[in-house]
C-alpha cells in the first residue's frame, strides 16, 4: 500500500515493519490477514493508510467492533499522529471518542450541520446541572428548587439557575437545607448531543411540507 502511494517498495516495507512492530503486532507480519483477529485486522488496515505518512487522514468509525484494549491501542495512534501536526477527520457514533479526541465536532442531524464548533462550546450549550443532597426532606428552602428538579437516589438533580450558584446557596442555607453535599457539573457531550440534535429534529418536524395534497 506504501508502494501505491509513492514510496519505493524497500522504505515501504520498513516502515510496514516499523509500524506493526510499534502495534504489537511484529510477530504477525508474515502471517495471512484472515488469521488475525478482527481488531488485529482492522489495526493493520489502518496501518496501512499511515504507511506513506499523509498530512490528512479521513476514518469512518474506526472504533467500531473493537475491544476496550484495541480502541486504546486506536486512541493512541491517531494522538500520536495529531502531535505530530496531522490533521485527522473522523465519523462515530461513540461520543466519548469524540469528547476525548476533538479539537473540533460537528453535529449531523437530519442530514444537515446542526453544530459545528469546540467540544468545550457544544457543552456550554447546556446548563451546568445541579447535584444536590440535604440533610432535611422538607422546609422553606424547597422554593429554591425549579420546577423541574427531580429526586434519584436521595440527591435532588436540576439545571443551575442563571442566577447562579451563591443566590441558590444563600436560599438552602437560610431555609434550613442541611446541604450534605453540592456539586455543579457540566454536561457531558453526549447530553449536548443528544439535546442538539434533538432540537435540530424538532425544528425540521415544524416545518411545513410544501405542496400537501
Amino acid at each position: 500500500m506504501g508502494a501505491l502511494r509513492g514510496l519505493p517498495l524497500s522504505t515501504a516495507r520498513k516502515r510496514a515493519d516499523q509500524l506493526l512492530e510499534e502495534n504489537g503486532l511484529g510477530e504477525w507480519a508474515k502471517k495471512p490477514i484472515r488469521t488475525l483477529s478482527k481488531g488485529m485486522a482492522q489495526t493493520v488496515q489502518l496501518l496501512g493508510t499511515l504507511v506513506h505518512e499523509p498530512r490528512m487522514i479521513v476514518l469512518d468509525e474506526p472504533f467500531s467492533g473493537l475491544d476496550p484494549i484495541n480502541q486504546g491501542k486506536l486512541e493512541r495512534l491517531i494522538r500520536s499522529r495529531a502531535a505530530d501536526g496531522v490533521t485527522i477527520i473522523f465519523s462515530t457514533h461513540v461520543i466519548a471518542h469524540a469528547e476525548r479526541l476533538c479539537e473540533q465536532i460537528a453535529i449531523i442531524a437530519g442530514g444537515k450541520v446542526a453544530f459545528n464548533g469546540r467540544v468545550d462550546e457544544a457543552r456550554e450549550c447546556l446548563r451546568p446541572i445541579v447535584r444536590l443532597r440535604t440533610r432535611e426532606r422538607d422546609g422553606p428552602w424547597r422554593s429554591a428548587l425549579p420546577p423541574s428538579a427531580r429526586e434519584e437516589g436521595g440527591d435532588w438533580i436540576f439545571e443551575l439557575p442563571q442566577s447562579g450558584p451563591e443566590p441558590l446557596l444563600k436560599a438552602l442555607i437560610d431555609g434550613g437545607a442541611g446541604i450534605e453535599t453540592l456539586a455543579i457539573e457540566r454536561p457531558g457531550l453526549h447530553e449536548a448531543f443528544v439535546a442538539i440534535a434533538g432540537d435540530a429534529a424538532a425544528r425540521a418536524m415544524a416545518v411545513e411540507p410544501e405542496n400537501v395534497q
